[in-house]
């Protein structure tokens, strides 16, 4: 069937994105064939847009990992009950799209206290942050966590995660959101941008630090974060996004820089700190459907209970889809930014 799709048509800024039509075949055995009525975007998409993402396929190339929307057709092996039904998926690219073919094991059922553009909010901030700070970070209550970039689609999902943990929580963040921020439950925002936010962080803790910090920045962060890390801290590390550009050859050299910036972790300084270092990246799970469905499991019943709070900052029509990516790459936005097919 004829589908429209947002193709990422060359490398380079928002304007390289255009709105085509393609032809979708029949769901193959063992998928469901979903219309999208939302789709969430990731940074991750960003980068792939501006050629710095080297998980993404060669361009032209058709982004997105997460979608929401109703069931139209199945293939073989799957009950025909699905069909009619509304669901919300990961997808491995492809989500910028008014229909795709999904794995059976990546659907879920929609909860029905939410709209399709929260539905679509939930599968790669939720996964990602519950990987962080449940799966690896270890978060108990009564720990401190430090959530950087609090006010994004994981930031936000960190942060509900931590408030049912019972864990306290500091966030930076620009100033024009930390009232948005502390109206969420994050006990202490920080703003990035004026002075130094590591002498605010071992104040707000006594200079004892943190027991976690999850990190999306990359570069030189990963090597500050580090120093306000507490004897037996984790810093979870989850992105590049610093190394965020849209000019060409220039992207590739900040790319570069943002690299070598990048802090060594040698055995012997992690033993003597008693510290500890990871990597999370969603996009190399996909051999882990079951582990994913399990950590799933856990933010429905979050959904159910009340403590997940998906936060959609706005909605774009897929034609719209550069005008999306901009006001993301602006750092105006707060919380997930979907298209609406």
């Amino acid at each position: 069937m004829d589908i429209r799709q947002v193709v990422i048509t060359r490398a380079g800024a928002p304007e390289r994105l255009k709105l085509q039509m393609s032809w979708l075949d029949p769901p193959a055995p063992g998928e469901v064939q979903v219309e999208v009525i939302a789709a969430g975007i990731n940074f991750a998409d960003i980068l792939a847009r501006q050629g710095l993402y080297p998980d993404a396929p060669p361009l032209p190339l058709v982004a997105g990992y997460e979608v929401s929307g109703t069931v139209r057709a199945v293939g073989t092996g799957v009950e025909e009950s699905l069909v009619g039904q509304e669901v919300f998926a990961l997808t491995r690219f492809g989500g910028y799209s008014s229909a795709l073919n999904v794995p059976v094991p990546q659907v879920f059922a929609k909860p029905r206290v939410l709209s399709h553009a929260e539905a679509a909010s939930i599968p790669v901030s939720y996964l990602t942050a519950w990987q962080l700070l449940v799966v690896q970070g270890g978060l108990r209550e009564g720990d401190t966590v430090l959530i950087h970039n609090a006010g994004s689609g994981v930031g936000l999902a960190a942060l509900d995660i931590a408030r049912h943990v019972g864990a306290r929580s500091i966030g930076t963040a620009s100033a024009v959101k930390h009232d948005f921020l502390t109206a969420r439950g994050l006990d202490h925002a920080v703003d990035y941008r004026s002075g130094d936010w590591t002498r605010e962080v071992r104040a707000l803790t006594d200079n004892r630090g943190v027991e976690l910090v999850i990190d999306p920045l990359g570069g030189e962060s990963f090597r500050r974060s580090r120093t306000v890390l507490r004897p037996t801290g984790r810093l979870g590390m989850y992105g590049v996004s610093a190394a965020s550009n849209n000019q060409g050859l220039r992207g590739k050299l900040q790319l570069a820089r943002t690299a070598a910036l990048m802090p060594l972790f040698h055995p012997v300084s992690l033993m003597n700190a008693n510290q500890g270092a990871f990597g999370v990246n969603l996009g190399h799970m996909w051999g882990e459907v079951d582990r994913l469905r399990g950590w799933m499991e856990q933010v429905l019943e979050g959904v159910e209970s009340g403590w997940v709070r998906p936060h959609v900052d706005s909605s774009y029509p897929l034609a719209d889809a550069g005008r999306a990516h901009e006001h993301i790459e602006a750092r105006r936005s707060t919380g997930k930014v979907v298209l609406e097919p």
